[in-house]
């Protein structure tokens, strides 16, 4: 085949250091807004992004251009510098130092992007770790909780 052809739709979760409350309702629009456009530049397409206080979802393609591993070493990077500049009082932000990378189906993209903009809605009903931890028994994903919780 004369050319590479790639489609890798994902869906990326992570939160702040020790799940702290950083991400307040009147930051959210532009932290969500500079992932995204640090995702613009890494050549990762058909971006949404959503969450609440403690933790953020990502849905993406990702380019082929970059390993995953570095795509998130210079979204949590350069997004953690940027909320930093938002007030003294994010002067300590820090996400943790883990994520989860999930794949995601064609077929399932569109559900997956619902989910990602509903998260309010959901966070009233279900609290981060329970996600985590369902989301990772749905994907049969290997984890030690030992070290989900930084």
């Amino acid at each position: 085949m004369p050319q590479s052809l790639h489609i890798l739709g994902v869906h990326i979760v992570f939160s702040t250091k020790e799940r702290r409350p950083f991400l307040t309702p009147e930051i959210r629009p532009r932290v969500w807004a500079y992932l995204s456009r640090i995702l613009q530049n890494l050549e990762c397409h058909s971006i949404t992004v959503g969450g609440v206080a403690d933790h953020i979802h990502v849905l993406c393609h990702l380019t082929k251009k970059h390993a995953p591993m570095k795509v998130l070493e210079v979204l949590k990077k350069d997004s953690s510098k940027f909320v930093k500049t938002l007030g003294p009082e994010l002067a300590d932000f820090h996400w943790q130092d883990g994520y989860g990378l999930f794949s995601v189906s064609p077929s399932h993209f569109e559900a997956v992007r619902q989910y990602v903009l509903g998260q309010e809605e959901h966070h009233r009903k279900e609290s981060f770790q329970a996600e985590l931890l369902r989301i990772l028994k749905k994907y049969g994903a290997p984890y030690d909780e030992r070290y989900l919780w930084d």
